[in-house]
């Protein structure tokens, strides 16, 4: 299998690298204007479920993403070509931020619900949420700090990354390359891809939806990417479709 850089992985791994390079050196921070916020957060824009494709939280994260798009995209951008690809990319990666969007939508309001049942009006909780701390002794009677903490991270907290659309070129790579040996880090031992990356994404479906995720990551956004992807490559494969 040719390993050689293609155009369009090349071109998105370069945007990717000046968008996390250039902010250090120029000492900007972008995070308001391109990373995805919640959509009541003042900083919202529809335009973010694009650019934070582009965005990165440190070295490891950018190096593991960009490694990913490389290691699993050249094959796909071989057989499908540059347009496919690209098109591809960015339907994996805004499917991942929507999925990821309407999921922190269902956890928010069903702590929101308790702030207005405790006597607040809508202007009251987002300002609460925004300050990411109260006395309100209605609040205080209502919601525990558990519920508090995840209502505020969720409204505050922007995501970042090219996780969700890197989850979908994973899927597809799985399904054109199945028997393809895989492994992780922390698990050297080489895994088929028809077996690894199922597992990865049940992975990230348990971690999602309990308490024992390991630091801030967006797993319903790998989830989401990881489902666009395997829908959308699934039906390019059962249909042949054809590249130009």
């Amino acid at each position: 299998m040719n390993t050689k850089l293609t155009d369009a992985i090349k071109h998105l791994i370069i945007i990717n690298v000046i968008l996390f390079v250039a902010p250090q050196l120029l000492k900007l921070d972008f995070t308001n204007i391109l990373a995805l916020h919640f959509p009541k957060n003042e900083h919202f824009g529809i335009w973010q479920y694009v650019t934070h494709m582009f965005m990165h939280g440190g070295f490891s994260h950018i190096l593991f993403n960009m490694y990913g798009l490389w290691a699993f995209g050249t094959p796909l951008e071989q057989i499908w070509g540059k347009k496919k690809f690209i098109f591809f990319y960015f339907s994996a990666g805004i499917g991942a931020g929507i999925i990821y969007t309407l999921v922190n939508y269902y956890q928010f309001n069903g702590i929101y619900e308790l702030f207005i049942d405790a006597g607040l009006n809508n202007s009251e909780v987002l300002s609460i949420l925004k300050s990411g701390s109260t006395n309100d002794a209605r609040v205080i009677g209502a919601i525990s700090q558990d519920q508090f903490n995840q209502i505020t991270s969720l409204y505050n907290t922007p995501a970042v990354g090219a996780s969700g659309a890197v989850y979908g070129v994973l899927v597809a790579f799985g399904l054109y390359f199945k028997d393809a040996k895989l492994a992780l880090i922390f698990f050297p031992v080489p895994i088929a891809a028809k077996y690894f990356i199922p597992v990865m994404i049940l992975g990230d479906l348990f971690f999602g939806m309990t308490k024992y995720s390991i630091g801030n990551i967006a797993h319903f956004a790998h989830v989401g990417g990881a489902l666009i992807g395997f829908i959308i490559a699934w039906y390019w494969k059962k249909n042949e479709f054809k590249t130009y």
